[in-house]
């Protein structure tokens, strides 16, 4: 009797082991979606994120595949190293297809598109590219960077290797950054196939096997299937935008003149919430990237000349100096030889002469009012009206005659925006009572 119960319970554990065996399989053939990503610009930590959200999102739901369409000119190590581990380590099949048509996948997109299970690209598609340089802008010495390109050649090998793709094209993308067309590429064995659309890509992988990170082998049937498309979230999207040294540079110049008018003038802001944003924006990109602070400390002290100018009135000494720093820190605040992250000189030259141009005219202004009090003296304020700029709380700050003058009123306290009227001058500081009606500008 104890012999039948032994046998039954064993026969019993056998059927449930099978059972959970043929699960999955079960589970993915019922399962027709193909999740759908696309990447199109550098590789940063934002996308990194959105590919890791995707392919756990086509893992969640036991999705047929996931594809990831990519176009992209590079980007940086660790958020490759990062996608290229999620791919590898991925319980679906991921497909990297690169498209469309003029298309490349250079640099990281090489490790990326080598790393897939199912490599493919599109007629008139680059690949290639992929040798190491600096990402935060030093020039890096040559045993360095030798043993870095090493480092590089035997990732790409062991990729290659997991992938059974050829190892020795692979490795001279890494060590002569060699490029590869469609055509190339599948001749050498880095790709699978080429395709020109998606759904001709979809019907080319159909009776493929894939062998996925957890052992499982897997047989892609798209002889019915349905397409999820996972696009990036609004907020994903606004970040990767941003992750660009030409926005970060913008964001950084409308940042700080943010900033500089908000001290200039006081009370209005809505220059100063833009510019505060503006910054730190800018140096969440800046970050992104690798910027040298070299490049970031030199523009800081360029609008911090520029502020001295708008307080001190040094007659162009401070702005002159201001414009000489923006325009050495925006040269280094990328490295040179790599283009892909490198502010447009045409685009510092624009913002070099604005600054410029402005600052010119606050100047010439400054000028021709100091010209005027040397000839007419101080006291030829007193009885003359001022706008509160700074609330007089006794002492505050005031306009007249486009100048800022420290100011102390004589009698209660004066909101910003309020006339008041100059009742005597001692030194540098004006004393002020509440303009009544009447009264004479």
């Amino acid at each position: 009797m104890s012999r039948v119960i032994f046998r039954a319970l064993g026969l019993v554990f056998f059927t449930a082991l099978v059972v959970g065996a043929l699960l999955p399989l079960a589970t993915r053939a019922a399962n027709q979606s193909i999740h759908v990503l696309r990447v199109e610009g550098t590789i940063v930590p934002v996308v990194a994120d959105y590919i890791e959200r995707g392919i756990e999102k086509a893992e969640d739901e036991n999705a047929l595949a996931c594809i990831i369409e990519l176009d992209t000119p590079g980007g940086l190590l660790d958020s490759t190293e990062r996608i290229v581990q999620e791919i590898m380590n991925a319980d679906v099949p991921v497909i990297v297809y690169v498209t469309p048509k003029g298309a490349w996948a250079a640099s990281a997109g090489t490790f990326i598109t080598l790393s897939a299970h199912i490599a493919a690209m599109t007629p008139g598609t680059t690949i290639g590219a992929a040798h190491p340089v600096s990402g935060s802008g030093e020039e890096i010495p040559e045993d360095q960077m030798q043993k870095i390109v090493e480092f590089s050649a035997k990732w790409m090998e062991s990729i290659a290797q997991e992938r059974g793709r050829n190892v020795e094209e692979a490795q001279l993308a890494v060590t002569e950054s060699k490029s590869f067309t469609d055509v190339d590429a599948l001749e050498a064995n880095l790709i699978d196939l080429r395709a020109n659309s998606l759904d001709e890509l979809i019907a080319l992988i159909d009776g493929r096997q894939v062998k996925l990170a957890n052992g499982l082998e897997v047989t892609l049937d798209t002889s019915s299937y349905t397409t999820t498309r996972n696009e990036m979230s609004l907020v994903e999207g606004f970040l990767h935008a941003i992750s660009d040294p030409n926005i970060a540079y913008i964001l950084l110049s409308i940042g700080s003149i943010g900033i500089i008018a908000e001290i200039y003038s006081p009370g209005m802001f809505f220059p100063g919430i833009t510019g505060a944003i503006s910054l730190l924006l800018a140096f969440y990109s800046l970050g992104v990237l690798d910027a040298r602070w070299g490049g970031i400390l030199l523009i800081l002290l360029a609008f911090g000349l520029f502020i001295g100018e708008v307080l001190t009135a040094t007659f162009g000494i401070f702005a002159a100096g201001g414009i000489t720093a923006l325009v050495l820190g925006s040269l280094i605040l990328f490295p040179e030889a790599g283009s892909l992250f490198q502010v447009s000189p045409w685009l510092i030259a624009v913002v070099a002469i604005l600054v410029a141009a402005v600052f010119a005219f606050v100047i010439t202004r400054i000028v021709r009012a100091h010209r005027r009090q040397a000839y007419t003296g101080w006291e030829e304020l007193v009885g003359k009206t001022a706008l509160v700029k700074a609330a007089l709380e006794p002492e505050g700050m005031v306009l007249i005659k486009g100048e800022r003058w420290t100011a102390i009123s004589e009698k209660g306290k004066m909101k910003v925006g309020e006339e008041v009227i100059i009742t005597r001058v001692d030194g540098l500081k004006l004393y002020v009572t509440k303009k009544t009606k009447g009264a004479n500008k």
